[in-house]
């Protein structure tokens, strides 16, 4: 065992001490009958500061990277590809005071910025010269003596008659002390990207690597496992969403093969096979804010509905439901969640394309809901969450209707979905939209930016109610031009997160 003395203002000396295991009872006897600074000086893994100095503060880091490197795993596991949890020990000194048991729960309350924090271990242990005393472990990277105590600090100290008094104890750190970032950045090549986020999915952790961390993907993958309690399989995507069902290829990094998982949103649960299926967890917001514009009665179409995050809130506000996918995976686990949330009675559920949904159950529905006879208060939304090709689908609106208009008022409201490159990604999308439709959508549109998808991509949604003269053939006054009546054009306002031009009174 090695024992570093530390005189406060001066360099320590090293000294060595006999390296051998003592039971419960010897290293009782042999710290008996000294006196405390004595028996800290002597006890193996702590080291007080010589009381004769006059000098009350341990010696100041040299550097902030020195700072930062305090808990840092062992330099010699830079590069490590396979997962060697026993190569991460490491021994750092951090400073500790001796206070009685009794008093510990109303010091920690008052010492809350400078207690040391690590993952898996005690803050307070117990003094192994005096049962009636505990030792309280502060952060080396903001204690250095006792002038490091704020006077608010100092004064709770003085109250519970505790000595500022700082000793150093040799803290043993392993695998289970680190977090995964400080594990991958020491594992990784340096300079390179440190990615330890993920998006959860129930028991599966889903990464998107980079080049540089493949090497280290299954290592990756286990120390996700390993430091995220719930987690017991960890997924990189290996492909773009780009096929016709919206999911994508995946591979097994570390932990079980089982993609068949159950999330918790927004008070709601859905299952799915999370390899067959689209979900992303980062829509959570989304959905709720879309959920919260339809009231009781109100009508949904979702066109691209996945498993139901749109569909299963809106249901439970009593509201009428037509939902649809394509993929039949998408469409089994739609159904299923239905009846998991108890509302398949007000869902109705269709497996067709976009289009052929639109031109079919979507045209019989809105036929009825927008008689000019029938009398109704509630509103029709149509949701249209296909980010990367839903404008495409816009042009099925187009004349989609015969027979008397309704009033403009009862016309369906649309949200949809799309991506943007674009420098102006809101224009770029309320022009992609118009030139579906056929019409200006300038000053009759909201703009919302969902999310920052990839350096210069943006999801946005799109909302505006859908113009009369595009909806129905015989629009009075434009039975043979079906576009809506010019606009006086005028700029508008490109601020984000939302930008407001102006909408219908049912839309703001």
């Amino acid at each position: 065992m090695r024992v570093f003395l530390r005189r406060f203002g001066f360099p320590g000396r090293l000294l060595k001490a006999e390296s051998r295991k003592l039971t419960g009872s010897e290293s009782l006897g042999w710290l008996a009958g000294t006196s405390w600074p004595q028996q800290l000086r002597e006890a193996p893994g702590i080291v007080l500061s010589d009381q004769r100095q006059r000098f009350s503060t341990m010696p100041e880091m040299e550097t902030t990277e020195k700072d930062s490197e305090l808990f840092a795993p062992p330099p010699e596991v830079r590069g490590m590809t396979n997962l060697d949890r026993s190569a991460f020990k490491k021994t750092v000194a951090v400073p500790v005071l001796k206070v009685k048991k009794e008093i510990v729960n109303r010091l920690m309350r008052a010492l809350k910025r400078v207690a040391l924090q690590r993952p898996g271990v005690k803050r307070v242990i117990e003094d192994p010269a005096d049962g009636e005393s505990r030792l309280v472990m502060l952060d080396p990277r903001k204690v250095l003596g006792r002038d490091s105590f704020e006077k608010a600090e100092l004064s709770v100290l003085k109250q519970l008659n505790v000595d500022p008094q700082i000793a150093e104890y040799n803290l043993e750190l392993t695998y289970e002390n680190f977090k995964s970032e400080e594990i991958l950045r020491a594992v990784l090549p340096e300079g390179q990207d440190v990615t330890s986020g993920f998006s959860r999915v129930g028991h599966i952790a889903h990464l998107n690597l980079r080049d540089h961390q493949l090497p280290f993907k299954h290592l990756i993958g286990q120390v996700m496992i390993d430091k995220n309690p719930g987690i017991t399989s960890a997924v990189n995507k290996i492909n773009n969403i780009d096929n016709t069902y919206r999911n994508f290829q995946m591979e097994v990094l570390s932990g079980e093969e089982n993609m068949i998982t159950k999330v918790r949103e927004n008070n709601y649960t859905y299952e799915f096979d999370f390899s067959k299926v689209y979900w992303n967890p980062r829509l959570s917001t989304e959905h709720s804010r879309i959920t919260e514009l339809l009231h009781p009665g109100d009508v949904l179409f979702d066109v691209f509905a996945g498993v139901g995050p749109f569909a299963i809130p809106v249901a439970k506000k009593n509201c009428t439901v037509f939902a649809n996918d394509l993929n039949p995976e998408s469409h089994k686990w739609l159904l299923h969640n239905c009846k998991l949330n108890k509302v398949d009675q007000k869902v109705k559920v269709f497996h067709m394309d976009g289009k052929d949904f639109l031109q079919g159950p979507v045209r019989a529905e809105l036929m009825q809901q927008l008689e000019p006879s029938a009398e109704r208060k509630h509103a029709v939304h149509i949701v249209m969450n296909l980010p990367a090709k839903a404008i495409e689908f816009l042009s099925a609106f187009r004349l989609l209707l015969d027979g008397q208009p309704c009033s403009s008022e009862l016309l369906p409201i649309v949200h949809c979905y799309s991506f943007s490159k674009d420098a102006r990604p809101a224009e770029d999308v309320r022009r992609r939209a118009a030139a579906a439709l056929g019409t200006s959508l300038e000053a009759s549109s909201s703009v919302h930016l969902v999310r920052n998808v990839a350096p210069n991509k943006e999801m946005l949604c799109i909302s505006f109610r859908l113009p009369g003269a595009v909806l129905y053939r015989n629009w009075a006054g434009n039975p043979e031009n079906h576009a809506d009546p010019p606009v006086k054009r005028r700029r508008t306002d490109e601020a984000f997160p939302e930008e407001k031009a102006p909408l219908s009174p049912a839309l703001s």
